[in-house]
């Protein structure tokens, strides 16, 4: 599960998402302004561990769908200095380190794992003084694979990016995110969604 608090955020994350967008080769690619960026809605994945958040945002600007992983991390991420997409104060969780989430090996691994695994976004729930209340509302998202497929071990997540695609090196599977995705067949295991009246979206596959 997912457990969100009843927190105040310093700067929001869409005001972080404004700022850090701009800044992205891959987002000027789609010849989009992050002014006109509206939020279609988000899913989280699981940290077994509890220690990093996992949250993509799926955003639209001029007719397109804009795929946005982050992670959120308690302290900074080595070596992923160049994916630091800010910091923010959080009112219970104190000082957060943003990352796009492509950089970052936790994430790495629950998108493989949705992914082969056949699963699904994690389930979400508001922390309300120490009692959990279930959210509803996320974006649904489910990986093409099968019940007991096998994902190795990843300890590292090193991106590249051509044009609006980012393939991550997480040996020894490679994992690819569709920056804009949209409805065409990739190849590989892969992580759809549908947004109300759209054709189901390819959001990422694994080789």
């Amino acid at each position: 599960m997912a457990i969100i608090y009843d927190a105040v955020l310093e700067p929001s994350k869409q005001d972080l998402l404004k700022t850090w967008l701009p800044e992205q080769p891959w987002f000027q690619e789609l010849g989009t302004d992050a002014a006109e960026l509206e939020h279609l809605g988000a899913f989280r994945f699981d940290d077994p561990a509890g220690e990093v958040g996992m949250e993509t945002h799926l955003l639209s600007a001029a007719g397109r769908v804009v795929h946005v992983p982050l992670t959120y991390r308690g302290a900074p991420l080595p070596g992923a200095e160049e994916f630091l997409a800010g910091t923010m104060e959080h009112s219970v969780l104190g000082d957060r380190w943003i990352y796009d989430a492509c950089a970052d090996p936790v994430y790495a691994t629950a998108l493989a794992t949705v992914m082969v695994q056949g699963g699904a976004g994690a389930e979400q729930f508001l922390d309300v003084d120490g009692k959990l209340e279930p959210l509803t509302g996320a974006i649904p998202v489910r990986g093409s694979g099968g019940t007991g497929g096998s994902v190795p071990e990843i300890t590292t997540a090193v991106p590249t990016t051509s044009g609006i695609v980012t393939t991550i090196d997480a040996s020894p599977l490679t994992l690819t995110v569709y920056r804009a995705p949209d409805p065409s067949e990739q190849p590989g295991t892969k992580l759809t969604c549908t947004l109300p009246g759209q054709h189901p979206l390819i959001l990422a596959s694994a080789r």
